[in-house]
């Protein structure tokens, strides 16, 4: 099976604290990969060294087979890769519709056609709000299309901030703590639109998640990271039985 994304031997170093320590992992084409680990263990370091928003200290980053050292986040962005964050960083004041819409914008190409409202740009901004009126409608969204974001549920600004990063048209899409702070209702739609989104529009999807029972139900293989440094590999199956991952992150008592 092909890779997606891989990165070798990664290291990262904040003044005398190494963040990720030799790092390495893969995501292969159309698979749901899971990174788990304590906090601090590196999890979000490493995802922004994978989208190029930190600069590491040795190892490499590939993308479908091609080195990506040298790349920029939007570059990232153009080949095909989008990512969500921990934190919910959405335009509060503006409409699910127009917060939806950023993530095409990313795409919007010509700068100049942008600035003068071309008939190009106009053309590219209308496909821009029929991908986002599409991808509503997947995300179950379409009744808050005019509601400012700010006013919705958390659970809403979850999915609001799904539909931007796939307004970008991924094919690899890093999703960072997708369910923090639901609720169990809340968990179990957004662990369906990961799937959906998987399955059906094909997109590979690499997952750091806190939730144990999503990450055990959506994942095809697991990668657990621990002080920095892989600790372990394998299905899920083939982590929850691993008694390194059990004493330094699932605990004893492990009934997901």
């Amino acid at each position: 099976m092909s890779e997606h994304l891989r990165c070798q031997d990664i290291t990262v170093t904040f003044g005398g604290v190494v963040a990720c320590d030799k790092l390495s992992l893969t995501v292969p084409k159309g698979k749901i990969v899971g990174l788990i680990g304590p906090n601090g263990a590196g999890k979000t370091t490493l995802f922004n060294v994978l989208t190029r928003f930190q600069p590491y200290d040795s190892g490499h980053v590939y993308y479908e087979g091609g080195q990506v050292d040298d790349r920029r986040p939007h570059h990232m962005v153009h080949m095909g890769m989008a990512r969500t964050f921990q934190n919910i960083h959405l335009f509060r004041d503006q409409t699910t519709l127009r917060n939806i819409m950023t993530g095409g914008h990313a795409l919007m190409g010509d700068p100049v056609q942008a600035m003068f409202w071309t008939p190009g740009a106009r053309r590219r901004e209308r496909e821009i709000e029929q991908r986002a009126l599409e991808l509503a409608e997947i995300l179950n969204l379409t009744a808050e299309l005019e509601s400012e974001v700010g006013n919705l549920p958390y659970g809403f600004q979850k999915r609001v901030e799904l539909g931007r990063a796939l307004a970008s048209k991924p094919s690899i899409l890093l999703l960072d703590e997708p369910v923090a702070g639901c609720n169990d209702d809340e968990t179990q739609e957004l662990k369906s639109l990961v799937q959906r989104v998987n399955r059906e529009m094909g997109i590979s999807v690499l997952l750091v998640e806190h939730d144990m029972k999503m990450v055990m139900q959506v994942c095809d293989y697991i990668y657990v990271i621990n002080f920095g440094a892989n600790l372990a590999e394998g299905t899920p199956e083939e982590v929850r039985a691993n008694p390194d991952v059990i004493a330094a992150y699932l605990g004893e008592e492990d009934d997901e």
